[in-house]
Order: structure tokens, then sequence, then C-alpha cells
């Protein structure tokens, strides 16, 4: 008898437990990907309206070189725009990269920076 109103108990939590969670939904995972939506749209609007500019050596026309001033962003700049960690920036830059959305110019070290796609060297 004992064990049976255990079972019973036990069934009726587990039941209990999955109705709240469906009911509750988002919970933490959706507030993370809020958060990361949030601050990767905020990297792309630093980069189209305040990021520093830096100077990249173009392929003109007729094979010539020229320099011209882009808007760029490091890893650094990340981490200070959206309170995050150093693996995190990196992780968000990679992302985006990924997405199309922006261009790494380096491959390590703090001479590494990112540009918007249109903003890159090939175009």
């Amino acid at each position: 008898m004992n064990y049976f109103v255990l079972i019973i108990v036990g069934v009726a939590g587990i039941a209990l437990g999955m109705y709240l969670a469906r009911r509750n939904k988002g919970g933490l995972i959706s507030e993370q990907e809020e958060r990361k939506a949030e601050n990767k749209k905020k990297i792309l609007e630093f980069l189209q309206e305040h990021g520093p500019t830096s100077p990249l050596l173009r392929q003109g026309y007729e094979g010539q070189a020229r320099l011209r001033r882009v808007k760029q962003i490091r890893n650094n700049d990340v981490e200070k725009l959206a309170g995050v960690s150093n693996a995190t920036a990196e992780r968000y830059l990679n992302e985006l990269e990924k997405e199309g959305a922006i261009t790494q110019h380096g491959t390590i070290g703090q001479g590494v920076f990112y540009t918007l796609k249109s903003a890159s060297l090939g175009d």
C-alpha cells in the first residue's frame, strides 16, 4: 500500500513539473538567445554607425592599389560594447562571420579586426 501511494505521488509530481515547464516556456535558454541576438545586433549597429575607421588596402581598377578608410571592430570592442567575456565576444564575431555579415582581417593576435561585409577588401 505504501509503495502504491509513493508511485502515485511521484507520477503526480512529474506531471506537475512537466505542466509548469511548458507553461513557463521561455526560461533561461530563450533569455540567453534573446541576449545573444541583441548583442549581435549591437555589434552590427556599432560597425554601421560608430566604428573606428582604419585604412584598408583595396585593389582598384587596372591593378592599382589604393587606401580607403572603413569602419572596424575588434574583439576588445565587443567585450566592452556587450559586456561579455573574451570567449563570448570571439564567439559572436565568429557567428557573424559565418552568417556573412562581417569579414575577418588577419588571422591571430591583436592585429585581427572585423569589417562589415560590404566594406571588405574584395568589394
